[in-house]
């Protein structure tokens, strides 16, 4: 695999190892997870498996999904 950057597409990522963790009951529209080898993580729409990939840092990751369980991203749903 080439550079992995912010914005590639998706599927260039590879179609294996794609998660959705956070699926249910809203009709399909479900972001998914991959964990890639160097420790980061790609978040894509599952609704555009071809669109661009956002490539997070664990330490990126874990603070917004730390900040998510702590209600830091309550605004996003009101």
């Amino acid at each position: 695999m080439d550079r992995i950057y912010n914005g590639m597409r998706a599927t260039d990522l590879g179609t294996e190892g794609w998660f959705k963790p956070w699926s249910g009951g809203n009709g399909g529209n479900c972001v998914e997870a991959r964990r890639l080898p160097d420790g980061r993580v790609a978040l894509r729409q599952s609704a555009d498996p071809d669109g661009p990939a956002l490539i997070c840092t664990p330490g990126e990751i874990t603070a917004f999904i730390d900040g998510a369980k702590a209600g830091q991203a309550d605004f996003l749903l009101s």
